[in-house]
């Protein structure tokens, strides 16, 4: 497992490339975010989305998120009707997850069997649009949260301890990252309901 340090504020071009490098040729990362540490990988990957159903203990109703780097590549992968449009701009980025209908860019293994729907979250984090960038997609990703835990993963190392020979990478911040997870927002049918209460304010949702 490779540890990558990515300074929080200024991002270094060539330790996010080899994140990103990582992550495009099929491997699975730890990645620091405004709620926590999540697990990323690429859109498409199989093989990632079996091991974190493993790591995670994950059953078919789980939502799995796409990790966007702006509103507008957000807008390509689910449907926002015009009074969802304001809610979740006004929220983004920042510590929220929205489940909303998925268009058919989304691979069908990612959505919710039932419901065809999918998350989706634009973190308020400068590493994660840096990586968002070099990888030139969103990301497949989930909060690291292990079984039995309600509080996300926070520290490097102990993931790293954790997750030995499960994962390639963890990427080092050097910061204090928030322990909480999302707050999930549940559009899929119609009105908001808040599914989850984490580190974004649930009143707007109310």
């Amino acid at each position: 497992m490779r540890f990558i340090d990515i300074h929080p504020e200024n991002p270094q071009q060539r330790s996010v490339d080899q994140a990103a490098a990582i992550i495009t040729s099929g491997g699975l990362i730890a990645y620091p975010t405004d709620s926590g540490y999540a697990l990323g990988a690429q859109l498409g990957n199989k093989d990632a989305l079996d091991r974190i159903r493993s790591i995670r203990k994950l059953d078919s109703k789980h939502h799995f998120t796409l990790v966007c780097k702006d509103f507008a590549q957000l807008g390509h992968f689910v449907n926002v009707d015009n009074a969802i449009f304001r809610a979740v701009k006004n929220a983004t980025p920042g510590p929220y997850t929205f489940i909303l209908p998925a268009t058919r860019e989304v691979p069908r293994r990612l959505l919710h069997e039932k419901k065809k729907t999918v998350g989706v979250r634009i973190p308020d984090s400068r590493i994660v649009a840096a990586l968002l960038a070099a990888v030139g997609e969103p990301l497949l990703s989930t909060t690291l949260i292990l079984p039995g835990e309600t509080e996300a993963m926070s520290a490097a190392w102990v993931i790293a301890e954790e997750l030995d020979g499960q994962i390639d990478a963890v990427i080092e911040s050097g910061e204090d990252v928030i322990a909480e997870p999302t707050t999930v927002v549940d559009f899929s049918n119609g009105p908001a309901e808040v599914v989850r209460v984490g580190a974004g304010d649930p009143t707007p949702f109310e």
